[in-house]
């Protein structure tokens, strides 16, 4: 079955939905996720907006009944978003498809089908790919396709790959009233404000872009007012560079602030070495855990970001990330990559150790991916680069790292995520990497995975009683240290019997009760975890 769509308000849309002459598609990782791409296209469909339809699944169903569900609105015309994340299970459903209606016109667009399009085999079963921006383009593509006329129209050729230049954001009709109130209540809501990158950096598709482009930002904040009026309270920015201009982010942040009384929550990315004095002085004045800044670190070591073209002040991101820690309630999501050109194990450590004792509050330890079209291709040869061929097409092997050596940096990477970036195990992960985190991470990732074997589905008590293994008989921690530890992490909003592992320790009630978890409505579950207390 398909995900509840986006509804429109416009009569004249509902009533016609029957006619469903086309259908806007793609697989969402998860149900949370709401196409924010798709919804740009229905916006800017003009008079086909009515005759249109988006039907959202999740890459955990199955190609045959996405497939099905699909064919019962008889399109004319299925266009899909592929994404690095869903072009395995996408293509399935392209193949199923075809293999039902030959006659019906499949159109690809999206990022992982814009660059090095002629050598994936879903471009070649597809009738036509947009490559790039296709905000204005889909529809033009559509009334060539719909229109009986459309061999004596000119001005766009058909071909089977198909190019358009970067739409002006001037011209396009925002999207936000096509997210339903469905989608306010249980889904994110992706804005943007502006689109493109000033830097380069190699491994990013971003680094393709020319320029920074940005939205009218009246319009753009009426549209967060309507949405505001409709319920929504938590916004996830997808802008790469926020805070690059000074001028329009006081101005976003100044229009939240005025709403910081209803419970905001803001997600931002930003540039790491820019935070100018009124930037500071505004995010001074949000309530605590009504902002998340993603904060893209990737390297601390400075040869390996001149080697991937990225520029960045390494004692600035120092002193930023000291005022975000120590004089605001932002809550700080920064970024390592591992397995960049010239990067060593041990650089990487001690980069890791540098950021884990600036105390932001998550760390995401990622792996190298290769994107298609990004320049990170022209070090393979150099530094022996070699990735999957696989989405995501993560890096197994460099000059300088080996593939066991990368394998236990992912495994390491999620049982980071587990005990630290995900706010369940506070005071416990204090005491856990509290001699040189890179040495304790890699010491207790190697524990954990002589246990379990996995890095996911791990339920958290059998991960808590592994970690309070780890810490009583392997690090000679005192078990009262541990048990009370534990007990305190472990007041999580259920009401849970004490495991068997702590009960001799507990002198009294047998349950582990709620602890109250302070936050603004719009704050999520996973960031509210690491408010009240000091990390």
């Amino acid at each position: 079955m398909a995900l509840p769509i986006a509804k429109c308000e416009n009569p004249a849309m509902a009533r016609s939905v029957a006619q469903n002459d086309i259908v806007l598609s793609t697989l969402n990782a998860r149900f949370i996720h709401a196409a924010f791409g798709l919804r740009y296209l229905q916006a800017n469909l003009g008079p086909l907006q009515a005759r249109s339809e988006i039907l959202e699944f999740t890459i955990q169903q199955s190609a045959s009944i996405i497939a099905e569900e699909i064919l019962s609105r008889s399109p004319r015309i299925v266009g899909f978003g592929v994404y690095i994340w869903n072009t395995v299970q996408t293509l399935e459903v392209v193949r199923a498809l075809k293999s039902k209606n030959k006659e019906l016109v499949i159109i690809l667009g999206g990022p992982e089908v814009s660059h090095e399009s002629d050598e994936q085999e879903i471009v070649e079963l597809a009738d036509h790919t947009i490559r790039g921006e296709a905000d204005l383009l889909f529809r033009q593509v559509c009334e060539r396709l719909l229109s009986a006329e459309s061999d004596q129209k000119s001005g766009l050729s058909l071909k089977k790959i198909i190019d358009g230049p970067l739409p002006d954001l001037q011209l396009i009709h925002m999207p936000y009233s096509l997210y339903s109130d469905t989608d306010i209540k249980n889904r994110v809501i992706y804005v943007e404000a502006s689109r493109g990158c000033a830097f380069k950096c190699e491994y990013c598709l971003s680094s393709l872009d020319l320029k920074v482009r940005s939205f009218p930002i009246q319009e753009f904040l009426h549209e967060m007012s309507r949405l505001i009026e409709r319920g929504a309270r938590s916004f996830k920015f997808v802008d790469r560079t926020f805070n690059l201009s000074p001028r329009t982010s006081t101005q976003i942040l100044e229009f939240f602030l005025s709403k910081s009384n209803l419970g905001i929550f803001l997600h931002f990315e930003m540039v790491p070495d820019r935070l100018p004095l009124e930037i500071r002085e505004l995010i001074q004045k949000f309530p605590e855990g009504s902002l998340q800044f993603e904060v893209g670190i990737q390297t601390w070591n400075p040869q390996v970001a001149a080697l991937v073209s990225r520029k960045q002040d390494m004692n600035k991101i120092d002193e930023n990330l000291q005022f975000l820690r120590e004089s605001t309630g932002v809550h700080i999501h920064a970024d390592l990559i591992a397995g960049l050109p010239g990067e060593t194990l041990e650089s990487f450590a001690q980069g890791f150790n540098h950021l884990v004792r600036l105390r932001p509050h998550e760390v995401q330890l990622g792996i190298l991916k290769r994107l298609r079209g990004t320049p990170i291709i022209r070090h393979d040869q150099e530094w022996g680069m070699r990735y999957s061929k696989s989405p995501p097409y993560e890096i197994q092997e460099t000059k300088l790292l080996s593939p066991q050596e990368l394998l236990a940096l992912k495994r390491a990477s999620k049982y980071w995520d587990l005990i630290s970036n995900r706010g369940y195990f506070k005071k416990t992960a204090a005491l856990i990497f509290n001699r040189s985190p890179f040495e304790d991470l890699t010491e207790i990732s190697d524990f954990l995975w002589a246990r379990f074997g996995k890095t996911h589905s791990i339920d958290l008590m059998k991960l808590a009683e592994a970690i309070w293994i780890f810490l009583v008989d392997v690090r000679n921690f005192p078990r009262s240290t541990i048990h009370d530890a534990l007990l305190f992490d472990l007041q999580i909003p259920q009401l849970r019997p004490i495991p068997d592992f702590l009960r001799s320790q507990t002198a009294t009630n047998d349950r582990i009760f709620e602890k109250k978890r302070p936050g603004l409505e719009g704050t999520p579950k996973r960031q509210r975890r690491f408010l009240g207390t000091d990390q």
